[in-house]
């Protein structure tokens, strides 16, 4: 069995969606996982039951150095607002972005979970003043700094999406219990996962590939062209990865939201797509707008029949 590592789950501002995702894993579940990686989990906000006072004296002895903290999970943005205060979230009338910056200063490794604690997500605005743990949208800072490393020499691991999937955090605390080795995008996003697109896998590409374009909810084409799928412009595991083994947003007819970039949400509308004379604005990583133009001409008009003669639904 591996040495006992220990784990705590901390909330920021967010929805709690990466909570829920995480307790959607079946293979292992949450509880079998915990207990085959020898894993002592400290606390969860949603899995925890013990009293205030203990939960207390539990971050007093982690902040001091007298109970190790091996795992720091963090769900959600640091709130910072308003005026640089982070009284906007707080934990006992002290802002919350104290808690976390001085859990992570103790952590052997350190886990934001899901976009908002990776990038800021929601409520990075002037308002809320949100951001990432190591990162504020694309820009490397967030409320550790630049320079952050955990105890074990580590810069912050990103595990983005909104929420993230349950198979991507399982398998990050597999890698952090058995002291497997990061390798890490230019947005500290583990390759693993985050190595290829959301439209590499996508069961419409050969829609996308002779552009049988849709503009409607329901049917089988792509979604890219006209609905605002992000499937072909950001990385993720969603086509592989299946939710609860059974689906993702494309197989069921709903465009990728993009949710594992760096800059969701994005400004424009989730179901339109931003394009001059029809061709999308944002394009594929590495593609030439002209050829873009002559070959998607091309190949729409060497479309099979059976593609451009759909009528089954999703």
């Amino acid at each position: 069995m591996h040495p006992q590592k220990t784990v705590y789950w901390l909330q920021g501002g967010g929805c709690g969606g990466d909570t829920f995702s995480f307790l959607g894993s079946e293979f292992p579940d949450v509880i079998e996982l915990f207990r085959r990686l020898n894993l002592q989990l400290l606390w969860h906000p949603s899995l925890s039951n013990s009293s205030p006072a203990d939960h207390e004296l539990l971050l007093s002895n982690i902040l001091t150095g007298e109970q190790p903290l091996d795992i720091l999970l963090v769900e959600g943005s640091v709130i910072c607002g308003p005026a640089g205060t982070g009284m906007f979230d707080t934990k006992n009338g002290q802002p919350k972005k104290e808690l976390i910056y001085n859990l992570a200063a103790q952590a052997g490794l350190v886990l934001a979970v899901g976009t908002c604690a990776c990038f800021g997500g929601f409520g990075s605005d002037q308002v809320t003043e949100a951001t990432g743990l190591q990162f504020a949208r694309k820009e490397r800072g967030g409320l550790l700094g630049v320079n952050y490393r955990s105890k074990n020499g580590q810069p912050v691991v990103n595990l983005a999406g909104c929420p993230c999937h349950h198979d991507v955090i399982v398998g990050a605390l597999i890698s952090a219990a058995t002291e497997v080795a990061w390798e890490l995008d230019e947005y500290q996003r583990p390759i693993e996962w985050f190595s290829t697109t959301v439209h590499q896998g996508c069961t419409r590409n050969e829609y996308h590939e002779y552009r049988v374009e849709e503009s409607d909810f329901g049917e089988m084409g792509c979604l890219f062209f006209h609905m605002g799928c992000a499937g072909p412009l950001v990385p993720g595991p969603c086509n592989k990865l299946l939710w609860n083994q059974q689906s993702s947003k494309p197989r069921a007819g709903v465009p990728c939201f993009g949710c594992t970039d760096p800059d969701f949400p994005r400004a424009t509308p989730f179901f339109q797509t931003p394009n001059i004379e029809g061709i999308p604005i944002s394009l594929p990583m590495g593609v030439n707008r002209a050829h873009y133009m002559v070959y998607k001409g091309m190949a729409a008009a060497a479309a099979p029949e059976h593609l451009k003669k759909r009528t089954s639904k999703v």
